[in-house]
């Protein structure tokens, strides 16, 4: 099963597996790719929402890997959907991807590369300098903002 992103209707992704999608998806396309949503639908692509305790399961994994503020609502319930149906993500986002690989979810990119490594962020307080593993909205310590780094 593809369970396929919001790319996949814009790079009009094609293939003979099984595939499916959420509402959101159809929510974020206009014009034609919008129109090859509900083609594909009409011609059997699967319709699911993922359970709400998946899509915490996502939204922790996305915690832990410090991509929670890169995901949309859409993202998170994508990968959900991808974890229950035990399918293949088919998305660009380098975010989804990372967690995606973080969750154990096959994931196959269109238009550009994949990602080559699964990374764990860690975040750095533009004040003190600190590192912490989470995402906070400000540094604990010093009250100034944190940003993202790559830990390598």
């Amino acid at each position: 099963m593809h369970v396929l992103d919001t790319s996949a209707f814009i790079h009009e992704y094609h293939t003979d597996e099984q595939t499916a999608s959420i509402p959101l998806v159809q929510e974020e396309l206009e014009g034609e790719h919008a129109f090859r949503f509900d083609a594909m639908e009409g011609a059997g692509m699967h319709i699911h929402i993922p359970a709400e305790g998946t899509v915490e399961k996502v939204s922790r994994a996305a915690r832990e890997t410090g991509d929670a503020d890169e995901l949309s609502e859409t993202d998170t319930r994508l990968l959900a959907t991808a974890f229950e149906l035990d399918g293949t993500l088919v998305t660009d986002d380098y975010a989804m991807q990372n967690v995606a690989e973080h969750l154990g979810i096959a994931v196959h990119a269109i238009a550009r590369d994949g990602i080559t490594e699964q990374r764990d962020w860690l975040f750095q307080c533009a004040g003190c300098g600190r590192e912490f593993d989470e995402q906070h909205d400000r540094c604990p310590i010093c009250g100034s903002e944190l940003t993202r780094k790559n830990p390598a």
